[in-house]
């Protein structure tokens, strides 16, 4: 099967990192769980070099859960920031489009094969991202996108990051499983407060409740990075 892949990933033009590959992030080695394989399409960048920023959050995002998304994404790639994020909808595809409009590359992570694009709607930002950052995901090509995959997966979108910021999160979101594993993994978590009657702000604000730091200016994380 390995072989089988090999030659699919060598055919279509897909990268393939290992863990034992001297371009693999230093920061995934110091997870408890790294992925033992990176699948990738576009420019793989240079992890160890440069800041990269998680932004997250719901998929049923607010006006303003969307506006705040897009800006800090699009401020913290025009200050030379790279913005991770995970090609979702709502806060993801925002974070990723505020990184791109801002002229910056940006690091998608999938919760499927290389050789899928999901949700499907987003086919287009894909190739932008492509065009512009990079595409990668552990699961192997033909991995479809089950629920169980994506909690699993924001395990590397906050271990390629060195801090995480929640735009926009219910109680039940699964930004706040992002936000909690960033925690365990030693980077600084942030999130926007939002309105106290939302229930689309319920998570943000409990988190600062909780301890996380207050987003609500680039300012306040520039002393982190």
């Amino acid at each position: 099967r390995a072989q089988n892949i090999l030659s699919l990933c060598i055919k279509r033009g897909w990268g393939i990192l290992t863990y034992g590959d001297k371009r693999y992030p230093k920061r995934l080695r110091t997870l408890t769980d790294p992925p033992v394989v990176l699948y990738y399409k576009g420019r793989l960048p240079d992890f160890d070099d440069g800041v990269y920023v998680a932004v997250v959050g719901t998929r049923k995002m607010t006006p303003y859960g969307e506006r705040q998304a897009y800006r800090l994404s699009y401020a913290l790639s025009a200050g030379g920031a790279t913005v991770v994020s995970g090609m979702a909808l709502g806060c993801d595809a925002m974070a990723a489009n505020g990184a791109l409009d801002a002229g910056a590359a940006t690091v998608a992570v999938l919760g499927c094969g290389i050789d899928r694009y999901y949700p499907p709607e987003h086919k287009v930002l894909a190739e932008h991202i492509i065009k512009n950052g990079v595409i990668l995901t552990e699961y192997p090509p033909g991995t479809p996108p089950a629920g169980a995959n994506f909690p699993v997966r924001n395990r590397i979108i906050s271990g390629l990051s060195d801090s995480v910021i929640v735009v926009e999160a219910g109680e039940k979101s699964g930004s706040l499983i992002t936000a909690n594993l960033a925690a365990e993994q030693g980077r600084e978590v942030f999130a926007v407060p939002g309105n106290i009657n939302s229930k689309y702000s319920r998570g943000t604000n409990k988190l600062i409740k909780d301890g996380a730091c207050v987003f609500t200016d680039l300012s306040d994380i520039i002393d982190d990075i």
